[in-house]
């Protein structure tokens, strides 16, 4: 059942609020036949209008869209929506409202015969949070309008040293050992260096630069050389990119303004992955001055240790010039591990190349 009460009026923020609001939410079917992979299949045979329905109360657009076999991705005027089979990712930034989504979207999910089974919330800490509109006001407010639609389930909520915030909700603690592995990385980034920040400007002096130029002239293209990417730049600056490969994605979303400035990007896969390696590209490409660093794992730790999540990052931040503030480790509600890492960058630091 929704909240129903007066919702506070958001002051006007001083600039642009980068930070996303993520929610991941997780169905199950009546039937008892596998999942097939196909087009059409489950929630990726929601309309469009269904879709603009469950986006509009967010107060956001699709912009652009790029499918494969095993998802469909979309470029939102305000961050990104995926959708797989039974899976449904939406992450908004600015002053959206993205927990107003929640409605429409499982009122389409009945129609066709699904049921949550497991949700999670998560975001930082805003820059401006006074301009944030209900619930988004406060996270405390944010966990009971979750409550109100997920508590039932079982859940969960917890701030990390007032940098990131999770809730995260299951109907029953699976064994990890018995499913697929999967993992998500989401880095947040702000104070982003003014060189790098600057390649994310539709206009460079007499020069108008496509979304492309931008993922290239950045050094974008590299950091995932092997997925399908779509990429769309916004007037006068502001930069998305969704990168598919296989049932994996990751996702990028600029805002370069000095006053404002602040990147971020997101992972999702199941695959061994080298990710000091992939740390030193993201650093390489935006240079912030703030790193945030998020590891969330759907695993066991034998999975953990398989899948190299359990690398020593603090020690590779070392040698490119960052110190780690912060190293914190957390059991979710739902079975999942949350590791958190905080980096400042070294004032000495010239470049990290």
């Amino acid at each position: 059942m929704a909240i129903d009460h007066t919702e506070p009026v958001a002051a006007a923020s001083p600039g642009f609020e980068g930070f996303e609001k993520r929610l991941e939410i997780e169905f199950r079917h009546g039937s008892t036949e596998p999942v097939p992979l196909e087009n059409n299949c489950f929630l990726r045979s929601l309309s469009s209008s269904a879709l603009d329905e469950i986006l509009a109360a967010a107060q956001c657009t699709i912009v652009s869209a790029l499918s494969n076999k095993a998802m469909d991705s979309y470029v939102l005027s305000e961050s990104s929506l995926f959708i797989y089979p039974l899976k449904i990712i939406i992450k908004t930034c600015g002053t959206t409202q993205l927990l107003h989504s929640i409605p429409p979207l499982l009122k389409h999910a009945a129609s066709l015969s699904l049921t949550a089974h497991r949700c999670r919330y998560s975001r930082g800490a805003f820059l401006f949070p006074e301009a944030q509109p209900f619930p988004h006001t406060d996270f405390s407010e944010e966990v009971k309008f979750l409550d109100s639609y997920f508590g039932n389930l079982g859940s969960k909520a917890c701030v990390i040293d007032g940098e990131w915030h999770v809730y995260s909700a299951e109907a029953e603690k699976p064994d990890c050992n018995i499913i697929n592995p999967w993992y998500t990385v989401e880095f947040c980034m702000t104070k982003l260096d003014r060189d790098s920040a600057s390649k994310f400007f539709k206009k460079s002096g007499l020069l108008e630069l496509s979304a492309r130029d931008m993922t290239v002239s950045s050094g974008i293209v590299n950091i995932l050389p092997d997925f399908q990417v779509c990429d769309f730049a916004f007037d006068p600056c502001g930069y998305s990119m969704n990168a598919i490969e296989d049932q994996a994605y990751a996702t990028i979303h600029v805002t370069p303004e000095e006053n404002c400035s602040y990147a971020s990007f997101e992972i999702m896969d199941y695959r061994a992955r080298d990710l000091q390696d992939l740390i030193y590209r993201i650093a390489s490409v935006f240079k912030p001055s703030v790193l945030l660093f998020s590891l969330y794992s759907w695993t066991s730790k034998d999975q953990e240790e398989e899948l190299g999540l359990l690398s020593p990052l603090p020690n590779k931040y070392d040698l490119l010039g960052y110190d780690c503030r912060k190293s914190i480790r957390k059991e979710l509600r739902e079975g999942g591990i949350l590791n958190f890492f905080s980096f400042s960058r070294r004032s000495d630091m010239k470049d990290i190349m």
